[in-house]
């Protein structure tokens, strides 16, 4: 093994802790549709998840490249101390949106937090903006509008190829091929997500002087990263999985075969050609195309202009966030240890307010249905499934129907009645004025 110091054996624990976060921050990409629609059983679902996400970390290094020797420029005078910082600013970005259920980028809190403490120590020279431009934010937005777009159409064309069939035996078919296009989701994931960790690390090695510029991710590093990840996916990110399951759309087995194949075919495809892509935003976007794709689905559109205005806001904050903890390391060890002992107190204190309310496995899918009725309040009649978007849209600028010849006559009779209830009504005195 390589001669580590005791500030980079720092830094790959804060690395290991980030990537433990990032695995239950990103659950609900692979297994919230699954979970949603009743495919698995929460435990069993996120349990194969963590399994697959550790295989999937052995299956390829490009991701880690782009990270530990893409974004940032190794030679510009990069110490621990700032790698360290930029994961703090990723680590309480992650807490705080999970805290709030929302479903955001690790990638992009990571990619953040390791810009932000760089320019703060060394300056804008020391980040290569043409591979953040390249691999970072035009992946960042052509993501969720690919897998939007796929999930749309592969909606559409399920529910076309399976009109004619018994409803029952074709959403039992649709639930086992969701187990299997989860599973290819949560193998994507691993090969992508887990090896960011290992680019930090790598990265943290290089700086250090314990690895040569441009050395692969050591084999103890890949699989210390794979199993970070699979043991935070394992405990699951209850409160993200309840908001992509059920506060997006209310999705049914063909959607969530759908949208998952969408996304597994992009993740896989981009951790091909080395985009740090964020998962969040794949999986995100193709649970709204699915619910765009189905006839009659209802989007809720205020979840997800929440989780727009997180995903615009996921670099800067922890970039700010991590600029600042790397202004504070660099003063000597005593500002790494104040930097350490405010993060865990920042974390500890995030966890103690998600007890407040715990979301875990036995109630994750305890949502109110759009439209639902307050508790205490009169029920409405059941109606038929809520208009889709555009429909209720279009319904909302139309005018209403003329009324028929009948309608009008109901109405002249239902006028004369009242007129006569009110005469009765009327009190003496006003009929003798008359």
């Amino acid at each position: 093994m390589e001669h580590i110091t005791l500030l980079i054996g720092i830094v790959i624990v804060t690395a290991l802790v980030f990537d433990f976060t990032n695995g239950f921050h990103d659950t609900a990409n692979a297994m919230a549709t699954t979970i949603s629609t009743g495919a698995l059983t929460p435990k069993v679902a996120v349990g194969m998840s963590a399994a697959l996400n550790l295989v999937g970390a052995f299956l390829s290094i490009e991701v880690a490249k782009t990270i530990s020797s893409g974004i940032i420029d190794e030679g510009s005078g990069i110490r621990p101390e700032v790698i360290f910082a930029g994961l703090v600013g990723a680590i309480i970005w992650n807490l705080l949106t999970w805290l709030a259920g929302l479903p955001s980028s690790s990638s992009h809190a990571l990619m953040g937090g390791l810009i932000g403490a760089t320019v703060a120590s060394v300056g804008m020279g020391a980040v290569n903006g043409d591979v953040v431009v390249m691999k970072v934010l035009i992946p960042a937005l052509a993501a969720p509008l690919v897998a939007g777009l796929a999930s749309l159409f592969a909606t559409r064309l399920t529910y076309r190829v399976a009109r004619k069939a018994d409803e029952e035996r074709t959403a039992k078919g649709y639930r086992t091929g969701q187990i299997t296009s989860a599973a290819l989701v949560s193998l994507a994931h691993g090969t992508n997500d887990a090896q960011k960790t290992m680019g930090v690390i790598t990265l943290a090695l290089v700086t250090g002087g314990a690895l040569a510029p441009g050395s692969d991710p050591p084999v103890w590093v890949i699989g210390s990263a794979g199993l970070a990840i699979a043991l935070g996916t394992y405990l699951g990110g209850w409160r993200i999985i309840r908001t992509m399951g059920k506060g997006i759309t209310d999705i049914q087995p063909p959607q969530g075969f759908a949208a998952q194949t969408s996304a597994a075919a992009t993740i896989l495809a981009s951790s091909h050609i080395g985009f740090s892509l964020s998962t969040t935003h794949v999986c995100s976007g193709a649970v709204m195309g699915s619910g765009v794709g189905r006839k009659g689905g209802v989007v809720r559109w205020g979840t997800a202009g929440r989780m727009v205005v997180g995903w615009a806001l996921t670099l800067p904050a922890a970039g700010l966030v991590a600029a600042c903890s790397a202004l504070l390391a660099q003063q000597g060890d005593w500002g790494v240890a104040a930097v350490a002992i405010l993060t865990v107190a920042i974390c500890g204190a995030i966890w103690l307010r998600s007890r407040r309310e715990p979301v875990d496995h036995t109630n994750v899918n305890d949502v109110e249905p759009a439209g639902a009725v307050p508790s205490g309040s009169t029920a409405p009649e059941p109606g038929p499934e809520p208009a889709g978007v555009v429909t209720t849209a279009m319904q909302a600028v139309a005018p209403p129907p003329a009324p028929s010849g009948a309608a009008l006559g109901a109405s002249s009779d239902d006028s004369s009645s009242n007129q006569d209830s009110h005469a009765a009504n009327r009190p003496a005195s006003a009929t003798s004025i008359s």
